[in-house]
C-alpha cells in the first residue's frame, strides 16, 4: 500500500459530505511523484504522453511507481517522472483526463477533464500580500487535525528552507483576528515557495473559508520571541548531503517545465 493508496482508501469510505478525505487525495496525488507513460522517450524537454481514446474521452495514464507502471504494460516502456501538480498543469485545459493506477493497485480510478482542471487551478492559487502589525499572539485554537497534519507533511518537505516555523493565533492592532504561521530566519529566494506549500496546506485541509497568514521573521526579533511562549512548533530539518544531485528530468525543475507535444 503506497501513500497514495491510502489516501483512496480514505476518501471511498469517507461519508457523503465530507470532502477532507477527498481533498486529501488531491493533495497526494499533486504532492507525489508519478510516472507519465510516454509514446517516446522524452526529446529534450518535449514530452509526448501516450493517449488512449476511451469512450468518455482521451486520457494519460499515470502511476505512483515504476512497478505498476510495468504491470499495466507488461514490457518495458518510455516514460517521465513527474510531480503530480506538473503533470495537471500541463494538461489543464486540454480536455484530457488522467487514468491514475489503472487496474494495477487499489487507487485505480479516472479523473475527467474537469477534475484534472480544477486540481490545476486550484494549484495555482497563490496567497496574496497584506500589512498588518500583530498586537499579541496567543496558543493557536479551533484549527482542524488535518490542517496541521497537513503543514506538517509539507514543511517536512521543505527542510532547510527555513530554521523552523511558528503557528499562532493573532490579535492584530485594529482587531482583526485570525492565525499567522511565521517562517523563521527562511533562506533567501524561499518564500515565494514556502507561502505557496502552507496555502497550499490550508486549502487541502477542507477548511470552509479559511485564513491563515503568513510571515517571515528574523530570529532574533520580539515578534519571534513573543510567538514561540504560545505557538506551535514546526522544524524544518536540514536533509543529510548525499551525492551530488543527478541532472534532472524533465518537469523537475520549476524554471524550465516540460512541453507536451
Amino acid at each position: 500500500m503506497t501513500p497514495l493508496d491510502l489516501a483512496y482508501d480514505a476518501m471511498a469510505a469517507a461519508p457523503d459530505g465530507d470532502d477532507a478525505p477527498r481533498l486529501r487525495f488531491y493533495e497526494r496525488l499533486a504532492d507525489g511523484e508519478m510516472i507519465l507513460l510516454l509514446e517516446k522517450e522524452a526529446e529534450g524537454e518535449t514530452l509526448a504522453p501516450r493517449v488512449f481514446d476511451l469512450e468518455d474521452g482521451p486520457v494519460v495514464l499515470v502511476f505512483d511507481t515504476e512497478e505498476r507502471l510495468g504491470a499495466f504494460t507488461g514490457m518495458p516502456a518510455p516514460y517521465a517522472a513527474l510531480p503530480g501538480r506538473v503533470i495537471a498543469g500541463l494538461l489543464a485545459g486540454q480536455g484530457i483526463g488522467l487514468g491514475v493506477n489503472l487496474g494495477v493497485a487499489p487507487s485505480s480510478m479516472l479523473l475527467p477533464p474537469f477534475a484534472v482542471d480544477w486540481l490545476a487551478e486550484t494549484l495555482a492559487h497563490g496567497p496574496e500580500e497584506a500589512e498588518a502589525r500583530p498586537e499579541r499572539f496567543e496558543p493557536p485554537r479551533g484549527l482542524p487535525q488535518g490542517l496541521i497534519e497537513g503543514l506538517d507533511a509539507k514543511l517536512a518537505r521543505a527542510g532547510g528552507l527555513a530554521a523552523h516555523a511558528l503557528l499562532a493565533a493573532v490579535i492584530y492592532e485594529g482587531g482583526r483576528q485570525g492565525h499567522m504561521l511565521a517562517f523563521v530566519d527562511a533562506v533567501e529566494g524561499a518564500q515565494t515557495a514556502l507561502a505557496r506549500a502552507a496555502a497550499e496546506a490550508l486549502t487541502f485541509s477542507g477548511v470552509e473559508a479559511g485564513e491563515m497568514d503568513v510571515a517571515f521573521l528574523d530570529g532574533d526579533t520580539a515578534v519571534v520571541a513573543a510567538m514561540a511562549r504560545v505557538a506551535l512548533r514546526f522544524d524544518l530539518p536540514v536533509p543529510v548531503a548525499a551525492e551530488p544531485p543527478a541532472p534532472q528530468a524533465p518537469g523537475m525543475d520549476p524554471a524550465k517545465p516540460p512541453v507536451l507535444r
